[in-house]
């Protein structure tokens, strides 16, 4: 049995899907792999430039962009890896931090998914970890109150400004840029729910993992670089509302109507506190303008997503269906 199978998934990520393989291709590490990457209908020359310069690759070629879920799940079918590393295309794996997780991971048998540090490009520390939502962190949100007291537990809320990634620690969820997952958890807790596009499936996932006795743990041992929102970048407002519609959705999924009523207030309040700090923003300072501009759309086409005058993107070829794992 190959020790990991590392999945990836594309869309009109060329350049950085290169540098994501040719970093894996680089790697000094001892445990066996194999690459499967998944494309999800690009039109840029990924496919013909990933064919051409990594022929050791295994190259899937979607018809249709079938989301971050639905991709990574067709990967994950064709893994034979004791482990599945589900890995973004705008990842720079450095020479052992496959083989620290793998050693880690056989140690710790608790551990059904394990992510480590995230270094961003300046060097710095990106944010990996979330608690699960409640609307008490949602309005902490958006009040900023997680910005305003960030070393505050109280207030650290969902996105756990006051974590300071510096130690081992088992935490509710982490995000999709680089997980690696035990064969057997991912054999309990099942695949990818493919009614999430993109956004959204990291929590469910790491939830069921959870409700299946199995421990998600950050783990700062070991880093990679991750550029951040390669993908996502290709169309900024259409993502940013999918983000927003897929935290109802699990919200839909996990809370009583209260707590759905709860978080959709909670999320329209930030959307217009939002447009109204950024329209301050356009009119007092000049040099912002094009940044708060932009801001300021994205939150108003959220807005009219929220009280139902806007459909979230979805391309052709989505699956609502819940996937079984087989």
């Amino acid at each position: 049995m190959t020790d990991i199978s590392v999945v990836i998934v594309t869309w009109n990520t060329k350049k950085i899907a290169c540098e994501c393989l040719e970093s894996l291709r680089q790697c000094q590490d001892t445990v066996s792999l194999e690459v499967i990457v998944v494309d999800n209908a690009s039109s840029d020359g990924t496919l013909e430039a990933i064919a051409e310069q990594y022929p050791e690759v295994r190259l899937i070629r979607n018809q249709a962009n079938l989301g971050f879920a639905g991709a990574n799940n067709i990967g994950i079918r064709l893994s034979s890896g004791k482990y599945v590393c589900l890995v973004n295309s705008d990842v720079i794996t450095p020479s052992g931090c496959l083989d620290n997780m793998y050693r880690y991971m056989e140690r710790e048998p608790a551990i059904g998914v394990l992510g480590p540090k995230m270094r961003l490009a300046n060097g710095g520390v990106g944010d990996s970890c979330m608690r699960f939502p409640t609307v008490w962190n949602w309005f902490g949100r958006a009040l900023a109150l997680d910005t305003i007291f960030k070393r505050w537990g109280l207030f650290g809320g969902f996105l756990m400004t006051d974590f300071r990634y510096d130690k081992i620690q088992v935490v509710d969820a982490l995000t999709g840029w680089f997980w690696m997952v035990r064969r057997q958890a991912l054999d309990q807790a099942g695949l990818l729910d493919e009614r999430f596009f993109m956004y959204g499936e990291d929590i469910e996932w790491c939830k069921r993992f959870h409700e299946a006795g199995w421990e998600v743990v950050f783990y700062p041992e070991a880093e990679a670089t991750h550029y951040c929102g390669a993908s996502a970048s290709n169309a900024p407002i259409r993502f940013y509302v999918e983000m927003q519609r897929a935290n109802m959705q699990y919200v839909a999924m996990y809370h009583a109507w209260s707590g759905r009523i709860g978080f959709w207030l909670a999320s329209g309040l930030h959307e217009i506190l939002r447009i109204a700090a950024f329209g301050l923003v356009y009119f007092f300072r000049p040099s912002e303008r094009a940044s708060a501009a932009y801001k300021v759309r994205r939150s108003v086409a959220c807005l009219r997503w929220l009280v139902g005058l806007r459909r979230p993107y979805r391309p052709r070829g989505v699956s609502d269906q819940q996937p079984q794992c087989s």
